[in-house]
């Protein structure tokens, strides 16, 4: 592992499981895994049947095989066929952990040299994709209870710590530390672990995240008004002088989406 790259953490603060012995036992759990993080998920059959993030996953399973097996042209033929059926689109070379999903799978690309851990999420639009046409390493490395958020990109041989959640439609193009959010085009590490909810081990209230540049336009507009209340003072001005922000109608400030507006009076019509 090179410098750059954060040491990975496990998953559960708890040993985990003994892992399964056969392909078999590792799609059940795939299969198993679906009900704990889809509520929309009924019975096995629907599964199996209409799910295609867990049909991509089952060919792509039987296609590593394969590759494993320098069966090259088998594997990419059935990872083709793989693509057709479900609009995902893995690599057979990819390494995927245990209980891996990808919710409402649909435009998911992952690149042969992708090395996925055990608990990851993806949401549709997401891709692992690499940034060289050299040989080698080119596509990212996830770690253990990952979750990316719809249309997010990582690019590169870049790794992305345990338990870290990528915003939706975010471009990642660095290493992310364990346990951190990443937000925006490129992506910045915003959040830490402590400052999140995790419900069940996994964290997949992907939409619960800042606003970095909401916040530093909040930052500069605060220091703006004090420097305007000093220079106020330096002129022996009124601490009360009129400014052109306190004659605009218009709010700088980007509403809150916490639902605190529901409790809020609505305001009369024409009032």
């Amino acid at each position: 592992m090179s410098p750059r790259q954060p040491e990975l953490r496990t998953l559960a603060d708890a040993a985990p499981p003994a892992a399964p012995t056969g392909i078999v036992a590792m799609l059940r759990e795939d299969v198993a895994c679906v009900f704990a993080r889809d509520p929309a998920a009924r019975s096995t059959l629907e599964l199996l049947t209409i799910y295609p993030g867990v049909q991509a996953l089952v060919l792509h399973r039987l296609a590593h095989r394969l590759w494993r097996r320098d069966w090259r042209y088998g594997a990419r033929a059935l990872s083709f066929v793989a693509r057709l059926l479900t609009n995902v689109d893995i690599h057979p070379g990819a390494r995927i952990g245990r209980r891996f999903f990808i919710d409402h799978g649909a435009g998911v690309v992952i690149g042969e040299t992708a090395v996925i851990g055990d608990d990851v999420t993806l949401y549709h639009g997401v891709t692992l994709g690499g940034t060289t046409w050299s040989p080698g390493k080119r596509h990212p490395t996830l770690g253990n209870g990952v979750v990316v958020g719809a249309g997010a990109k990582i690019l590169g041989p870049i790794t992305v710590g345990d338990k870290a959640r990528i915003a939706a439609n975010s471009v990642v193009i660095d290493d992310v530390r364990p346990a951190m959010t990443v937000v925006g085009i490129p992506g910045r590490m915003v959040l830490p672990i402590e400052g999140r909810r995790i419900a069940h081990g996994i964290d997949l209230d992907h939409h619960q995240i800042p606003d970095p540049v909401g916040k530093a336009i909040g930052c500069l507009l605060d220091r703006i008004a004090q420097l305007e209340r000093e220079i106020a003072a330096l002129k022996g001005d009124p601490a009360g002088a009129d400014s052109a922000c306190r004659s605009c109608d218009d709010s700088c400030a980007q509403p809150t989406f916490d639902g605190s507006w529901k409790d809020a009076a609505p305001t009369p019509p024409g009032a």
